[in-house]
């Protein structure tokens, strides 16, 4: 439906207030990062103001001008990357009040509002509860918890979740003719997020990148004790996606994991199970869940805030070879 992969329950509910002419005045599309709530909330912006017989159609100019990016009633604002600051809510607040230019429909997609300033978190409230009559606002973000309880109150949460792995490798094979064995490596690799499936797909800098990060894992797996402090400065650098690289590094001790409980075939990294298999023998269970527990701890101390370079010194002292490494299994 609306050419969106997967997220039915969503996609109906959305259809559904289309059809009874009663769409709400603002939706929070809540879920994990990459999973297509942004994507969604464009396709439903196309339904509400598309002029085609099937709604969207996505060739009427409504719905061109909004893959474009340059429909005058239909406006993505991101925090991604860059807070939403108090100006962009009193600017959305000025256009509610005028009748949509072009569309049926006024469209605000606030995307990764979890990261929009108190200031204008608080603001937006005056437009929840004063709604215009032609204005729809879609707020997005990786949890509710994350936004202010009045905010998530006025707003109709609509639950997204991780995509289930066969569904994303028959979306990579039938709609980017994906071979096989690529497209399941892709999905394994997702993990349920088709936007990052969908990337990867396009764009070979990211398994190259992948590579690398595994590679480096290697080398500092190699080293023996405080020898590994020499990286840390480089990985804890602000350039660097320490939580996506703590992710993946957590996706190889997995994988050793399941290797150990004789279930190759659970293995995300595919594409380095001769690799795994050669790793395997020189740690024991007890080492791979103490060093799996220990990546999955860094993490958490980074959602807190705690110092990454820090966090990332205990870390690779916990590791095998490590200091302390194979000690905790706490």
């Amino acid at each position: 439906m609306w050419g969106i992969i997967g997220h039915e329950w969503g996609l109906r509910v959305l259809a559904s207030s289309i059809a009874k002419g009663s769409p709400s005045h603002a939706y929070l599309l809540a879920g994990p990062a990459h999973i297509g709530k942004t994507t969604l909330a464009l396709g439903f912006a196309k339904a509400l103001n598309c002029t085609g017989s099937t709604v969207p159609c996505g060739q009427c100019l409504a719905c061109r001008k909004i893959d474009q990016g340059t429909h005058p009633d239909v406006r993505l604002i991101s925090g991604e990357g860059k807070a939403i600051g108090i100006d962009r809510i009193r600017e959305i607040q000025r256009q509610a009040v005028l009748r949509p230019f072009e569309g049926r429909y006024r469209v605000h997609i606030l995307s990764s509002f979890h990261n929009a300033t108190p200031e204008a978190a608080n603001c937006l409230l005056k437009t929840l509860e004063e709604p215009a009559r032609h204005e729809v606002l879609v707020l997005t973000a990786p949890e509710a918890d994350l936004l202010l309880p009045t905010v998530v109150s006025r707003c109709q949460v609509l639950s997204l979740h991780l995509l289930p792995t066969p569904a994303i490798r028959e979306a990579l094979e039938t709609r980017l003719g994906l071979d096989s064995a690529r497209a399941t490596l892709l999905a394994r690799l997702s993990g349920g997020r088709i936007g990052w499936a969908l990337t990867a797909a396009t764009d070979s800098e990211i398994l190259t990148k992948r590579e690398q990060q595994l590679d480096q894992l290697r080398s500092l797996l190699s080293l023996r004790g405080v020898h590994r402090w020499s990286h840390v400065r480089q990985l804890s650098a602000p350039s660097t996606d320490l939580k996506g690289l703590l992710g993946l590094w957590s996706t190889w001790w997995r994988d050793l994991l399941m290797l150990k409980a004789g279930c190759p075939d659970r293995v995300i990294n595919l594409d380095r199970q001769e690799d795994l298999a050669g790793v395997m023998a020189q740690y024991d269970r007890r080492e791979i869940v103490s060093a799996l527990k220990s990546t999955c701890r860094a993490q958490e101390q980074l959602e807190h805030n705690v110092n990454a370079r820090l966090a990332l010194e205990v870390l690779l002292l916990d590791y095998p070879g490590g200091l302390a490494g194979g000690r905790r299994t706490d």
